[in-house]
Formats: structure tokens, C-alpha cells, sequence
């Protein structure tokens, strides 16, 4: 199983980056999607999560309305775009995978090795 995170950088407060995580090893389609986030010095902290047709998503409240999270199932690519990024989205995020909506992230099946998001002027 792999989980292939990637698209992290240095972004402007304000700016946009979207994030892409890659499966392998597992069917995709069939498996819960989600993105979680670990700030320096903070604990891991739920962001989004989509179901497996990306019917059904939920986002944590410092990101809902900035943003998105969506699927491609014929690629097994998970994405997240980011807009209207704030100096607090600064933070390694995660994607995971779960066959089952989890509310607790350590219970999720796979994850990804992180890519870092780092928001400042």
C-alpha cells in the first residue's frame, strides 16, 4: 500500500495550492479519502474527508468554504485545493485511507508520508 502525497510548497498568505496524494496497493474507489494536518509544535488535526463515489464530504471548520476536497477514482488520486491560504494552514498534511468514515483519525487504514504547506510573506 502507498499513499503518494504531494503539490506542499511556499504559498503567500492569500494564495492557492492544491494538493495531490496517489494510491496504490489497495482499491481505491472502495475506501473513505482523508486529508489531515500537523502544524509545528501541535498535534494531528482532521481537515476533510470524502466517501468513496464523492457523494458525501466534510471539512473541519477552519477550512470549510476555503477548502475542497475531490477524487478521482479512474486515476485513484485524492486532491485538496487550498484557497485563501492563512499563515495558521502552515503544516504537514496528510492524506489517509479508511473503508469505513472514521471520526478518529488514528483509526484509519493507510497514510501517506505528508507534504509540507508553508504559508508566509
Amino acid at each position: 500500500v502507498q499513499l503518494q502525497a504531494s503539490g506542499g510548497g511556499l504559498v503567500q498568505p492569500g494564495g492557492s495550492l492544491r494538493l495531490s496524494c496517489a494510491a496504490s496497493g489497495f482499491t481505491f474507489s472502495s475506501y473513505w479519502m482523508f486529508w489531515v494536518r500537523q502544524a509545528p509544535r501541535k498535534g494531528r488535526e482532521f481537515v476533510a474527508a470524502q466517501s468513496q463515489s464523492g457523494g458525501t464530504t466534510y471539512y473541519s471548520g477552519s477550512v470549510k468554504g476555503r477548502f475542497v476536497i475531490s477524487r478521482d477514482n479512474a486515476k485513484n488520486t485524492v486532491y485538496l485545493q487550498m484557497d485563501s491560504l492563512k499563515p495558521e494552514d502552515t503544516a504537514v498534511y496528510y492524506c489517509a485511507a479508511s473503508q469505513y468514515y472514521r471520526s478518529n483519525y488514528r483509526q484509519y487504514d493507510y497514510w501517506g508520508q505528508g507534504t509540507l504547506v508553508t504559508v508566509s510573506s
